[in-house]
C-alpha cells in the first residue's frame, strides 16, 4: 500500500460527492479515477477533485495500477454485479454503498464471493458513525446503566425519496424495495447494537401519499411511504421500526429507544438542514442523547454536536467522515472491517423479508426457507 492511499470511485452521483467532500478531509487520502456516465454528475465530481482523471469504463478504474481501494456508490441494483466483476478482474479492497445488493439471488451469489475473496470489504453503513448514535451504542454496550435489555425501537419521520439519475429509485426493482434501500441501515443497527440473531420478522407498510402522480415510461413507482416492523431475536429481545417518508415537518428525523431493566436511553437526530428555509437555520436542534433512569428518576440529556465543517459534507451527521477514517486505518493495516459484506448481506436480506411479510400478511421465519440467515 502506497503512503497515500489511491482512491478510484464506480459511480459518483449525490452520495459519491458526499464521499469525495469526505476524503478531501482526511491526510494521505487521494482520488485518482472516477467513472461516472452522468454527464452532470461527471462535471460535479470534476469540481470537487479537479486532479482526478475521468474513466471510460468501470474496468478502466478496477484495472488502474495507480488506485489502492474502490468506492461503489453506484445506484443499488449495480452492485453486486460491480463486486462479482472485480473479484475476477482485480480483487483489491472496497467500500461499497449500501444496500449492497438488492435480491435474494444477488444475496447468494455474494455470500460465495465473500468466501475467497481475499481483500477487505466494507459496506457503507453510515448510521452507525453518527456521534449520537455512536454515544448511544456506548451506553448499550458497557453493560451497567441500563441493565438487561429488552427492546430497541427506532422512528424515521422524513422527507420522500430525492430525485437520481434517470429515476432509478422509484422502483422496486432497482432498489430492493423502501425497506431495503432505506432501512437497511436500521435493520443492520438492530442486529449491532442487540449484538444477536434476527429469527423472525412482520411487517405492515403501504405507499400511501408519495410519487403516485408520477409517470416513468407509463409506469407509476411502486416503492413504498410508510411502514411498520417489528423484528424478533434469538436472545429473546425485540426491535421495532416506524418509518414515515411524508413527514418531514419535524426537526429531528431520527429517534433510537433502547429499554433495560434499569434505564432507558434514547437518542434524536435532526435530519439535513438543508432542507429547511434559512431561516429557520439558526433555531437547528443539537443531536441530543438521554438516559432515564428508573432509580432515581429524572431524565439527564447530553447535546453530542456535530461539527459543522462535517455537516457541510453531506447529509448523514457526519458519519461519512468517521467511516472513511476507519476504512483508511483498514487500508494501513491498523485495523479490521467493522461493517463486514455478511453485515450488509444480513440487513438487506432482512429487508426483503420484511417486503415478503407485507405482501402475504404473514410473519417470516428467518430460521429456515429461503429468508434463512446463513
Amino acid at each position: 500500500m502506497s503512503k497515500t492511499l489511491r482512491y478510484g470511485f464506480i459511480g459518483c452521483g449525490m452520495m459519491g460527492q458526499e464521499h469525495l467532500r469526505n476524503l478531501a478531509m482526511i491526510k494521505g487520502t487521494e482520488v485518482i479515477a472516477i467513472y461516472e456516465p452522468d454527464a452532470a454528475m461527471r462535471s460535479e465530481s470534476a469540481r470537487l477533485v479537479p486532479k482526478a482523471r475521468f474513466a471510460e469504463s468501470e474496468e478502466e478504474v478496477i484495472r488502474a495500477e495507480d488506485v489502492d481501494a474502490l468506492v461503489i456508490t453506484s445506484p443499488n441494483y449495480l452492485h453486486s454485479r460491480q463486486l462479482e466483476r472485480i473479484s475476477t478482474i482485480r480483487p483489491i479492497p472496497v467500500l461499497v454503498e449500501k444496500p449492497v445488493c438488492t435480491s435474494l439471488e444477488q444475496i447468494r451469489a455474494l455470500q460465495r464471493l465473500d468466501t475467497n475473496y481475499p481483500s477487505p470489504i466494507w459496506v457503507a453503513m453510515e448510521y452507525r458513525y453518527m456521534p449520537p448514535i455512536s454515544r448511544l451504542v456506548e451506553e448499550v454496550h458497557n453493560g451497567v446503566a441500563l441493565g438487561k435489555i429488552t427492546s430497541l425501537s427506532i422512528r424515521e419521520h422524513r422527507y420522500p425519496f430525492l430525485t437520481k439519475i434517470g429515476d432509478w429509485n422509484r422502483f422496486n426493482e432497482n432498489t430492493g424495495g423502501t425497506l431495503v434501500e432505506k432501512c437497511c441501515h436500521f435493520f443492520d443497527l438492530m442486529c449491532f447494537i442487540l449484538q444477536s440473531e434476527p429469527v423472525r420478522v412482520y411487517g405492515s407498510g403501504a405507499q400511501n401519499l408519495n410519487h403516485l402522480d408520477e409517470h416513468y415510461d407509463g409506469r407509476v413507482p411502486d416503492i413504498l411511504d410508510n411502514a411498520f416492523v417489528v423484528v424478533d431475536f434469538a436472545s429473546k429481545q425485540r426491535a421495532m421500526l416506524e418509518l414515515n417518508m411524508f413527514a418531514d415537518g419535524s426537526w429531528f428525523q431520527e429517534s433510537i429507544v433502547v429499554v433495560g431493566s434499569q434505564a432507558k436511553v434514547e437518542c434524536q437526530i435532526p435530519g439535513p438542514t438543508r432542507f429547511w428555509p434559512k431561516e429557520s437555520l439558526g433555531e437547528s436542534p443539537t443531536p441530543q442523547l438521554t438516559l432515564s433512569p428508573r432509580d432515581p428518576k429524572g431524565p439527564k440529556t447530553l447535546e453530542v454536536p456535530v461539527d459543522p465543517k462535517l455537516l457541510e459534507a453531506g447529509d448523514h451527521n457526519g458519519s461519512t467522515f468517521y467511516q472513511h477514517e476507519r476504512f483508511a486505518r483498514v487500508l494501513r493495516g491498523e485495523q479490521s472491517v467493522e461493517v463486514t459484506l455478511q453485515d450488509g448481506l444480513k440487513a438487506v436480506l432482512i429487508g426483503l423479508a420484511v417486503h415478503r411479510s407485507i405482501e402475504t400478511g404473514e410473519a417470516i421465519d428467518l430460521t429456515r426457507g429461503e429468508y434463512r440467515i446463513s
